[in-house]
């Protein structure tokens, strides 16, 4: 590279640059510095053009002195920048010394300073051509704003017409309706109709289907041995059964996948493969599998198959719901019945045998005229849930009776007032009891042991009730061992009938007592204190001596309600007899007008 600041070589550089250079440089450089002051008018270009032209000369000579471009070829642009920012300062200077707006060289040339005014006219144009054009624009917004007001006021007017012939026509359409609203209830009828033909054929249909389902799995069984290229239904559920019982858990798992494929509504298919699939997978896993069946199939057989795979309480709701849904769908009163019997329960309370008992006795109503045939694939399969069901209702016997298994009232007569002993048909954990139709209910308590059915403490079975309590109703109810209220039941209470019946039964109970020959060594006397304390209940005594002629009446006192079983001060509670008499015998009337036995009585 060659260095200009190095004895002589740079002089001659520079001398030669300039003589190749300096001519056309300086020319450009003065035409730019005209038109510059040409157009000084619309802006400063004679001082841009200089700063520029010095920044270039000043970056090209600093190039070239750190030697980072050739002096040979940047000197020519050297020149060129120096020579533009000469020119166009020199012509800046002289515009800031004249003052000149227009230029320096309009103010000495007239026919410059004409061509800067056309050229500020062409602008005046431009700028009057723009506010025209503003101007018919805002015209044409406020032409397009009446066009609107006047297409509003045209719909306005379309519109009023319209409802004006929407009215006129209201009365026609009214009829029309009418007319239209009785075709349509006819067509629904018919509509209906058909549906239900539609229906009892398709139910028909799919019996038929399942019935030749079941004769082949049946010839099947007969044959034995595994199917070695399954087809049908029938054979795939032949197939699962026997890799089932051989222990080849995976084949039969597949076999009962493809016999699902089928979507065959038979319910004994699904519940062994749902109790294959609980083994492998555990009850999320056969839940899991259904869920996708369910999803997938229409069959009510394999929606009901997977609501068992739920939890208890869950499970029962979502079958119910099913049986809601669906009411003539026999097999599900069968499976409704199991969650309420005692194998899976342990200990049932009398809510679950009767709800039990329910749901087998609707499933059992199906058998008539082979109604459950259609769900089954294998007739063995029916025939032992036929079987426990007829087993299990004859165990649980008249447990659906409304008549029975209710609670009773024995009323107990005592001077201070009335003792009250509820029975209940099953054990509970808990008794309340209410006088009248409403009130809040009393709990009875509980006594100071356990009861061994329940393992919790007995409640008491009894309690109390003042002498002059009025005939009413008692409201009992009670919780059994599962919580759950029983209840109420009302009981009627009739303290002068409860009185009656209470003595009746001692005196039936106890009648060996009612006559004492010579008793307390009294030799002679007749005792009849017994019938004495309980003639609430007596109505007549008849007695004869030595036979049975029941020719004589003992006369009783009247009975005290408030203090029964008082005897009266002035009255006697025994007869003197002769030492003749070896026997009595005695006959009761009660106040219910029934009569006692003839009761012989001898005298030692």
């Amino acid at each position: 590279m060659a260095d200009i600041g190095v004895g002589g070589a740079a002089p001659s550089l520079i001398k030669a640059s300039l003589s190749r250079t300096g001519k056309w440089a300086g020319g450009v450089a003065f035409v730019s510095g005209a038109v510059s002051d040409v157009l000084n008018p619309l802006a400063p270009f004679a001082a841009y053009i200089a700063l520029v032209a010095s920044v270039a000369a000043v970056i090209i000579a600093i190039a070239i002195v750190l030697r980072l471009v050739l002096a040979a070829k940047a000197l020519p642009a050297l020149v060129f920048a120096t020579s533009a920012a000469a020119v166009a300062g020199g012509v800046y200077a002289m515009q800031k010394e004249t003052n000149s707006q227009n230029g320096v060289i309009a103010s000495l040339v007239p026919a410059v300073a004409g061509l800067q005014q056309s050229m500020g006219i062409v602008s005046a144009k431009v700028a009057r051509i723009e506010q025209t054009v503003t101007q018919t624009q805002k015209t044409v917004e406020q032409v397009k704003q009446s066009t609107d007001t006047v297409a509003k006021k045209t719909d306005e007017i379309a519109s009023t017409q319209q409802q004006q012939t929407q009215q006129g026509a209201q009365t026609q359409k009214t009829v029309e309706a009418v007319k239209q609203t009785t075709e349509t209830l006819a067509a629904g009828q018919a509509q209906q109709q058909a549906q239900t033909e539609k229906l009892q054929a398709t139910t028909e249909q799919i019996a038929a289907s399942i019935d030749t389902i079941a004769k082949g799995f049946a010839a099947l069984a007969a044959q034995g041995g595994a199917i070695a290229e399954p087809k049908r239904p029938d054979e795939f559920y032949h197939n699962a059964r026997v890799y089932e019982l051989s222990g080849d858990m995976l084949n039969a798992r597949r076999s009962y996948l493809a016999f699902a494929g089928f979507d065959v509504d038979a319910i004994d298919p699904y519940t062994r493969f749902a109790t294959l699939l609980r083994v492998q997978d555990g009850k999320a896993g056969a839940r899991e599998v259904f869920g996708a069946l369910a999803d997938k199939g229409k069959a009510l057989s394999i929606k009901l198959v997977h609501i068992l795979q739920f939890d208890d309480a869950q499970r029962l709701d979502k079958l119910n719901a099913f049986i809601a849904t669906n009411a003539d769908f026999a097999p599900a009163y069968f499976l409704l019945a199991q969650e309420f019997s005692e194998d899976r329960l342990g200990a049932q309370t009398l809510a679950d045998k009767r709800n039990e008992a329910k749901a087998l006795t609707k499933f059992v109503s199906y058998e008539k005229d082979g109604g459950l045939l259609k769900y089954f694939v294998d007739q063995t399969q029916l025939a032992d849930w036929l079987d426990r069901s007829r087993s299990r209702l004859a165990a649980l016997g008249d447990v659906l009776d409304p008549a029975r298994f209710v609670p009773s009232l024995t009323p107990m007569r005592s001077n201070q007032g009335w003792s009250m002993t509820i029975s209940l048909p099953e054990p509970a954990t808990g008794i309340s009891w209410r006088m009248g139709d409403s009130g809040p209910f009393t709990d009875t308590g509980f006594l100071a042991m356990n009861d061994q059915a329940t393992g919790k403490p007995m409640p008491n079975p009894s309690f109390e009730l003042p002498d002059s309590t009025q005939a009413g109703t008692i409201a009992i109810k009670y919780l059994d061992i599962r919580g759950r209220e029983t209840g109420p039941f009302d009981i009627r209470f009739d303290p002068e009938t409860a009185l009656q019946q209470g003595n009746k039964q001692i005196l039936d109970q106890f009648w060996t007592s009612w006559i004492a020959f010579d008793a307390s060594g009294n030799h002679g006397l007749v005792y009849f204190t017994q019938m004495l304390s309980y003639r609430c209940a007596i109505k007549e005594v008849r007695y004869s001596l030595n036979g049975a002629a029941l020719d004589k009446e003992i006369k009783m006192p009247a009975c005290d309600k408030k203090d029964p079983y008082a005897i009266p001060y002035d009255y006697q509670p025994y007869f003197k007899v002769a030492d003749s008499v070896k026997s009595m015998a005695v006959q009761v009337t009660y106040t219910d007008g029934t009569k006692s036995p003839v009761r012989e009585y001898k005298r030692q």
